[in-house]
């Protein structure tokens, strides 16, 4: 498990308030996603994601950490979290035969989504759903990223459905699916993960579910991941609204920094 999760003291650079405040929307210019079929109106997308200027550089460890997307932007009941959700071990932690799903679990389990330790990181958590959220500043090239948004792309065909074997050998019966996310950004890619485990020793027990959203996204230089999960309902409109501010966030944190040059 990767360290440096910071669940404090990320300023809020743009008036956005929270999204999931719909009441707002209009005087956001808010409009609903090409490719999304959720009823949460995404925020169009930001001219700011060009292509970076010659000389422009990695983000400083304080233009990282102001780009987090903090509870205050996904609004009540959202929170910082105390510690990791216990689901991680007992349902990610698992084995697949197929190398290629193997390996998407892994990077779910790691957080490394990204394919490598996050920059920086704040976890979240929903307590009325169980679900927790934790979203991260990657801190690869854009090729890099774009490769592992390409991978990502490619696990609805690869890894549709497969089995998978917990650290307590429940068997687990994982399905994969695209996820719709706004248009924002340069590149984005996001997947749903469904996993249904049983216990081959006591078919009288219960079983267990989890459901993961999982979304990326390339923002000029800059990337961030998220994942969204939980043994209960998963907020799908958290994803969404983090998608939109993560996206609209790093774009201000840059073009503030062009400003100061």
């Amino acid at each position: 498990m990767t360290g440096g999760i910071r669940t404090r003291g990320a300023r809020v650079l743009l008036p956005l308030g929270s999204l999931l405040a719909l009441s707002g929307c209009a005087t956001l210019g808010l409009e609903h996603p090409p490719t999304a079929t959720y009823s949460l109106p995404t925020v169009e997308k930001p001219s700011a994601s060009r292509a970076p200027a010659a000389g422009d550089s990695a983000l400083t460890d304080a233009q990282a950490q102001a780009a987090l997307v903090t509870e205050s932007d996904l609004g009540s009941p959202w929170a910082a979290a105390d510690s990791i959700a216990t689901w991680r071990d007992g349902l990610l932690k698992a084995t697949s035969e197929v190398a290629e799903c193997q390996r998407l679990l892994d990077a779910l389990y790691s957080d490394q989504v990204l394919g490598a330790p996050a920059r920086v990181a704040v976890a979240l958590d929903d307590p009325g759903t169980q679900a927790q959220l934790r979203y991260q500043i990657g801190a690869r090239r854009p090729s890099d990223v774009d490769a592992d948004l390409k991978w990502l792309g490619e696990m609805p065909a690869k890894c549709a459905r497969f089995t998978a074997t917990t650290q307590t050998g429940w068997t687990e019966d994982v399905q994969v699916s695209d996820l719709p996310l706004p248009e924002v950004g340069d590149k984005r890619q996001g997947l749903r993960l469904t996993l249904t485990a049983t216990d081959p020793e006591n078919p009288d027990a219960d079983e267990q579910d989890l459901t993961v959203e999982l979304a990326a996204a390339r923002v000029g230089e800059d990337a961030f991941a998220l994942t969204n999960g939980g043994q209960g309902d998963v907020p799908n409109d958290a994803t969404q609204a983090a998608v939109q501010i993560g996206a609209l966030r790093l774009a201000d944190v840059r073009r503030q920094g062009r400003a100061q040059v």
